[in-house]
């Protein structure tokens, strides 16, 4: 009877570790872009993230032009920017980046004042990189980020 009482025991505790093998729910570990379909603007945004131990370590948020250039190294695009909405991209990507990495995904991002239309295709895009990451599937996902 106490042979049998521990064995129970036993399947008991290994229960958890052997579900958690086959868990798909989680982010799996690599690294995970979504990109937008098309220009806005003269730009394309992506995401990228990097998963560790099925944690989100590393954010990049940005856009690039047609030849490949930073949105948030444009310093003649940053100003104009600054001086119509008050926040400029290397401030705006940045913010929503780190709030996607704070959250783990599972907290809700914060529109910034001035960049509401980013902030709008960076909901869309964290939302495809997230799925991709769940999936384990790095190829980059294509997202109509049109809103």
């Amino acid at each position: 009877m106490k042979r049998i009482f521990v064995m129970l025991i036993s399947l008991l505790l290994l229960t958890p570790l052997l579900t958690a093998c086959g868990d798909q729910e989680g982010l799996q570990d690599g690294y995970y872009t979504a990109q937008a379909s098309e220009f806005s603007h003269g730009w394309k945004e992506y995401i990228t993230i990097l998963v560790k131990g099925g944690s989100i370590v590393s954010v990049e948020y940005n856009a690039e032009n047609a030849s490949g250039f930073i949105k948030s190294w444009d310093n003649t695009y940053m100003q104009n920017m600054l001086q119509v909405s008050g926040t400029y991209p290397n401030e705006y990507t940045r913010y929503y980046a780190n709030q996607l990495l704070e959250g783990q995904g599972e907290e809700g991002i914060d529109a910034l004042s001035g960049a509401t239309s980013s902030y709008g295709s960076f909901q869309i895009l964290s939302q495809a990189v997230l799925e991709q990451a769940r999936m384990g599937d790095s190829s980059i996902v294509i997202v109509d980020t049109e809103h």
